[in-house]
């Protein structure tokens, strides 16, 4: 999952975009809500987690714009403003979900999981491909009743898969999904991390479940490799 976090402070951006990697998602940052426009108009998010008090244009206008503008990325709200007033403001300019600050990472993440399955349509809690089986919330991926350690990157990656089985992925849907912006472009970087999850997911199980599809990109068997 690919995030974009609109926040000024550096140190609250900083914490952010450090927790949320550590959960396995890639994060980009924007400190002004016109940044942030451009930013989700040429990147595809997951979700945005926008703070309401930014300079320039406030978290309220930039929500209004990128709906008016027909991008309807999951917007999270973040404020020091706890009042109903303020709540309803940002609801009804079109964000998904509103969270007050000072909040607990536990929440914040459960609540991105949650819009993140509603839009922009819904997807399940926990995915299921064969007998593979990944849990977002518990991030634990098992083949069968084997429990397999992923590191982040590889269960970034396998997400994606996971929620498009069947599907044809070139290698830039994948590191637009899995890295942020400041990933190394390299040519061979998904195919090295595709081989690292091979060997974990595959390989000790004798399946093939990750398809390379020549000069397309990759694929999750539907069967999950049976």
């Amino acid at each position: 999952m690919r995030v974009l976090i609109v926040e000024d402070k550096p140190k609250m951006a900083e914490l952010l975009q450090r927790a949320l990697r550590g959960e396995g998602l890639a994060t980009d940052s924007a400190s002004r809500g016109e940044d942030a426009l451009w930013m989700a108009a040429a990147n595809r998010y997951d979700a945005v987690v926008l703070d309401v008090m930014l300079p320039g244009i406030d978290g309220i206008q930039t929500c209004r714009r990128l709906r008016a503008d027909d991008i309807w990325t999951p917007v999270l709200m973040l404020t020091a403003r706890g009042a109903l007033a303020d709540r309803v403001a940002g609801l009804d300019c079109g964000a998904d979900d509103y969270l007050t600050k000072p909040f607990e990472l536990d929440e914040l993440m459960a609540r991105l999981r949650a819009l993140i399955r509603r839009h922009p349509a819904h997807r399940p809690v926990i995915l299921e491909v064969g007998d593979l089986r990944l849990d977002p919330a518990t991030r634990q991926v098992c083949r069968g009743a084997h429990v397999i350690d992923l590191p982040a990157k590889s269960f970034a990656l396998l997400e994606i898969l996971m929620r498009q089985p069947g599907a044809v992925l070139s290698r830039y849907d994948l590191l637009e999904g899995a890295w942020d912006s400041g990933y190394e472009n390299r040519s061979n970087v998904v195919d090295q991390h595709i081989r690292a999850l091979r060997d974990r997911i595959d390989r000790p199980f004798r399946r093939h479940s990750v398809e390379t599809i020549r000069g397309r990109g990759y694929r999750l068997r539907a069967d999950g490799g049976r």
